[in-house]
């Protein structure tokens, strides 16, 4: 094999390990009033990583460790999407942790989180996968349960036992590949499967997906998704709702993409995504309908939003539109999920939608970010989500799943329905102070909160060029 990689090429995931390593060294000298510098030093490390992310999109598309690790545009926007998104929790953990005896473990956890999560939208080996996989997740456990409290510790286990079970799932799905196709590289997977037993594969691919979709939080892998968010912190839910998603979709696609041709063993895959797609997103709807928890609900929105977003990878490798129209509707979801889930992080003593009631009287800019967020992941125009949906219905046409676009189109409109459920006490009824909260527009959440709503319809305005700048050929 030819070790092709660069330092500089992989810069980004190099300052993410290098921090969290050197956060936790400094954490076992620094006195407890100043663990903060950890939790500065893993700003500065995704701030750095943004910038050289950028500045390696612009060489174009290639390979690193041989053609395990592609550095391509799927990579450099998961790079760039995922940095932004640990940036942001960070800024809605620090006023909740400083002074916390377990301060810079925290930092430290959720910078491993993210590196598992670069590794695995880049990953084009299934080892690789496999190891992404488990760094990915083994810290976000850790993280649900960070509270020691009973709902933390009853949103660890769930979390962990079915990561644990779809875990081992995928490991077998892996050696079934191995023995089908006798390599792990997706380059020879390519050319192997299609000469493989046919059951062998399609077993082989399935383990592979349990695990991804655990990542992804989508159906069947969702189970844990309602009660870890609802359990575990504001900070922990909206960095466990959002930022691995990334990843797991980034590899589904890949696998899809250069793995698995149309095809392959006489399996369809565009049509075991296109059913995945249709059941993520119809079961996250209706099971988030007449949630009362805002977390609760919002866990269940993560589920459908997987649906939609699992509509580009349905259509990877019979349209043009489906990368582009991917990586752009994951960034707009980041986005404006992170400001939804920084409302809720800004209003800790307000847990249920009646909470909400006259919110617009007495904080009408945290109100107005709320709105923004909930009807940005409706899909209302101009925000960014409107415009990824729109694209990802085009693929689907264009991949010839007229179907699935109908489907999800009238999933969209079911869900408005559970949105304005919780906007419209927000803006009708007596003003009334949530609990916990005297000034959030003024602390960090309010601030990512309304810089999200800010960002999510910019995106939506520039949402043309954006989508030239992310086409691009997958590398391998």
């Amino acid at each position: 094999m030819n070790v092709n990689e660069n330092p500089l090429d992989l810069l980004p995931e190099v300052l993410l390990a290098g921090s969290a390593v050197t956060g936790l060294l400094l954490g076992s000298w620094l006195p407890r009033a100043r663990q903060w510098l950890v939790g500065a030093l893993a700003a500065v490390a995704c701030a750095a990583g943004v910038v050289a992310a950028a500045v390696a999109a612009g060489t174009g598309p290639r390979t690193a460790f041989g053609d395990a690790y592609a550095l391509d545009p799927v990579t450099a926007t998961c790079r760039v999407v995922v940095l932004v998104g640990t940036l942001g929790v960070l800024a809605l953990a620090v006023p909740r942790l400083r002074g916390h005896p377990r301060e810079t473990e925290w930092y430290v956890l959720l910078q491993l989180a993210a590196l598992g999560t670069v590794l695995l939208a880049g990953a084009q080996d299934l080892l690789l996968v496999a190891a992404a996989y488990l760094l990915a997740s083994l810290p976000a456990y850790v993280l649900a349960g960070f509270a020691k409290d009973g709902p933390g510790t009853e949103a660890a286990l769930k979390f962990y036992v079915t990561g644990a079970l779809l875990g081992a799932l995928m490991l077998g799905g892996v050696t079934l590949l191995l023995a089908a196709g006798r390599a792990t590289g997706y380059p020879v997977l390519r050319a192997e499967l299609p000469s493989a037993p046919a059951g062998v594969v399609a077993a082989g691919v399935v383990g592979v997906l349990a695990g991804l979709l655990f990542k992804a939080g989508g159906v069947p892998g969702h189970f844990w998704v309602p009660d870890a968010i609802q359990g575990t912190t504001g900070p922990a839910a909206a960095f466990l709702s959002t930022v691995p998603k990334l990843g797991a979709l980034a590899a589904c696609y890949r696998l899809g993409s250069v793995a698995l041709p149309a095809g392959t063993a006489d399996v369809p895959w565009a049509a075991l995504f296109a059913v995945l797609s249709a059941a993520s997103m119809t079961l996250g709807n209706l099971a988030a309908f007449f949630q009362e928890d805002v977390r609760r609900l919002l866990a269940y929105s993560t589920v459908s939003q997987v649906g939609y977003l699992l509509l580009p990878v349905a259509a990877a490798g019979r349209s043009a539109l489906a990368q582009p129209a991917l990586l752009f509707y994951l960034a707009a979801y980041a986005v404006t999920n992170l400001g939804a889930f920084a409302v809720v992080c800004a209003l800790p003593g307000a847990r249920r939608i009646a909470d909400h009631r006259g919110l617009a009287r007495t904080r009408p800019v945290l109100a107005g970010a709320l709105a923004v967020c909930l009807l940005g992941l409706v899909g209302t125009p101009p925000t960014g989500v409107f415009f990824g949906k729109l694209q990802a219905f085009g693929a689907v046409i264009d991949a010839g799943y007229a179907w699935l676009a109908l489907l999800a189109v009238a999933n969209t409109v079911a869900s408005l329905f559970y949105y304005l459920r919780w906007i419209a006490p927000v803006f009708s009824g007596p003003a009334q102070d949530a609990p916990g909260a005297p000034s959030p527009a003024r602390t960090p959440a309010g601030v990512v909160a309304g810089t999200a709503a800010v960002l999510s319809v910019a995106l939506g305005l520039v949402g043309g060029p954006l989508l030239d700048a992310l086409n691009g050929t997958p590398a391998g």
